[in-house]
């Protein structure tokens, strides 16, 4: 007889379903490069957008549940929260309210459940993972979501990938590296940066625990024309100035790290290119 360990077990089976709930639609997944958010979602010139996402081989299913009167949508958080605990997941991350972005975003262009489209204020959204012991991650995505017409429902999505693949935050090394953040910039002597209220929130929370260390990589698109001395010469500017506004927010220049790849290093992602400074912060 085969024995299966519980990481496993909790990588092949989804969670109990919230018993004050009923299945309204189960989607099958199966995708080469599904889109799966770390942080909080925004959209700028209807490209999504988000400090920290990947774009994951994946296979399994999404279910849409209706969450009956006399309960609520904390409940079916807190039941889906305390299993994947129960089974050791490690939750990578989640929001509530305002601080996840856009409900629209969400059930649209992230889940394409029109019927998860509710108020930003009344909304959530984990995603937790595990690996099992031969190698292959899990995810487990809940998001849930009070309708105008007060009605509230739950998105359940369970995704296997294939064994080694990197998924971000998760095991044991990499849960302490943050981020990357990405932050685009434009400018040559003077800079601006694209980055949110909620993404230098994040950068904040993250540099605050004791012993981090912030690091910035800046990167530069090598122009026509351009060498690439001045290609590198603009990310090490770019990267100087973003660690004063650092600084200016509670960010000491003693407490980061400067790197410049500039155009040396080519990042295989359609969601890293262009001018950009990652931001990672290392916590011990």
């Amino acid at each position: 007889m085969a024995l299966v360990s519980a990481a496993a077990q909790a990588n092949q089976v989804p969670p109990e379903p919230f018993e004050d709930a009923v299945l309204e639609e189960t989607v099958s997944i199966s995708s080469p490069g599904r889109l799966v958010l770390f942080s909080p979602v925004r959209e700028v010139n209807n490209e999504i957008r988000s400090a920290s996402l990947a774009r994951l081989p994946v296979k399994g299913e999404g279910q849409l549940f209706r969450i009956l009167d006399g309960a609520n949508r904390e409940e079916a958080r807190d039941h889906y929260l305390s299993q994947l605990q129960a089974r050791g997941a490690q939750v990578l991350f989640e929001c509530s309210g305002r601080g996840c972005g856009r409900s629209n975003v969400w059930a649209n262009q992230i889940f394409g459940q029109s019927t998860l489209y509710g108020r930003d204020e009344n909304q959530d959204y984990l995603v937790a993972g595990s690996i099992d012991e031969n190698g292959r991650p899990s995810l487990t995505l809940v998001y849930t979501v009070t309708r105008g017409n007060q009605r509230e429902y739950v998105w359940v999505e369970q995704l296997e990938t294939p064994p080694g693949t990197s998924i971000p935050g998760l095991g044991a090394g990499s849960a302490r590296i943050k981020g990357p953040v990405l932050v685009p910039w434009e400018g040559s002597i003077t800079f601006s940066f694209e980055w949110s209220a909620t993404d230098r929130r994040l950068v904040n929370d993250w540099a605050g625990a004791e012993g981090a260390r912030v690091v910035l990589v800046a990167y530069s698109e090598l122009k026509e024309n351009e060498s690439f001395e001045d290609a590198m010469s603009r990310a090490e500017k770019a990267a100087g100035s973003l660690s004063r506004v650092l600084a200016k927010s509670g960010v000491p220049e003693s407490q980061q790290t400067l790197v410049v790849a500039g155009p040396s290093v080519v990042i295989p992602s359609p969601d890293r290119q262009g001018d950009r400074v990652e931001v990672m912060v290392i916590q011990r």
